[in-house]
């Protein structure tokens, strides 16, 4: 199993017994509905995911997908413009399962800067901005190891999903990361008071000290909604924060402007 879970870690956590855990696993007991998902809740199996087990029991699928342009997206539409300009003046993106931006806030313009336009045509993978040498790759100090970062997260996110565009991103990624110098990938500089990885960023204003958040919504049954995350980027020091202070105050005296979504 993905969770790498015993069967008997399984049937502890979701409260049946191990003899039809064994039934179910090996075919010999059909599932209920309700089993189905009580056992998806307890491996936090994604919703897109809860419904192919479904089908693959015989159910109709459960959760719906919607666009993220519905009507009945408007309050969320709302809640996520609000979250990115509560960041502001941090750069803050939204992404969906593959790492493809959906929004972004203005000072996200700083992460962008002397990216090749073509890696900027949508639909943009954030990830492989990140580390291509046309892109953020070449502006980032720590880029070793900031990539293993990037890279393991993908990694384990592809093997819980199973996703192949995920597994195929993740060869790409690799490769492009590969693709650079050892000189390059390994000017790495002492972070300042490190407690996470952080992305250390040159920029036209000077360097960045940035680590990053993860915020997703926690109780959605809708798989649009469950597959986006709120990715924010938090500086790490004072002079860090004056800088993107700066840039926010360029941006508004007209210095400056940036897209506010995809």
């Amino acid at each position: 199993m993905r969770r790498r879970l015993s069967q008997l870690d399984l049937a502890s956590l979701a409260g049946v017994t191990t003899r039809h855990l064994s039934f179910v696993e090996t075919g010999r007991a059909r599932p209920s509905r309700e089993m189905v998902l009580h056992l998806a809740e307890h491996l936090d199996v994604p919703l897109r995911e809860r419904n192919q087990l479904l089908l693959a029991a015989g159910y109709a699928p459960t959760f719906r997908q919607s666009d993220l342009s519905a009507p009945s997206f408007a309050a969320v539409r709302r809640a996520l413009d609000q979250v990115l300009a509560g960041h502001e003046p941090y750069p803050a993106l939204i992404v969906d399962r593959r790492w493809e931006l959906v929004a972004a806030n203005a000072a996200a313009s700083v992460l962008v800067e002397d990216v090749a336009p073509e890696l900027l045509a949508p639909p943009v993978n954030v990830l492989r901005v990140s580390v291509h040498p046309d892109g953020l790759g070449r502006r980032i100090r720590n880029l070793e190891q900031w990539a293993d970062h990037t890279l393991g997260r993908l990694r384990r996110e592809a093997l819980m999903t199973g996703d192949d565009d995920l597994l195929a991103l993740e060869d790409e990624l690799h490769e492009l990361v590969g693709r650079q110098g050892v000189e390059e990938r390994r000017r790495a500089v002492e972070a300042p008071n490190e407690v996470a990885v952080p992305m250390l960023l040159d920029s036209r204003r000077g360097p960045l000290a940035l680590i990053t958040t993860i915020a997703t919504f926690g109780t959605a049954l809708d798989i649009t909604l469950s597959e986006l995350a709120i990715e924010a980027f938090l500086p790490a020091d004072a002079a860090t924060a004056q800088t993107l202070r700066d840039y926010s105050a360029a941006r508004a005296g007209g210095a400056g402007s940036a897209d506010g979504a995809a």
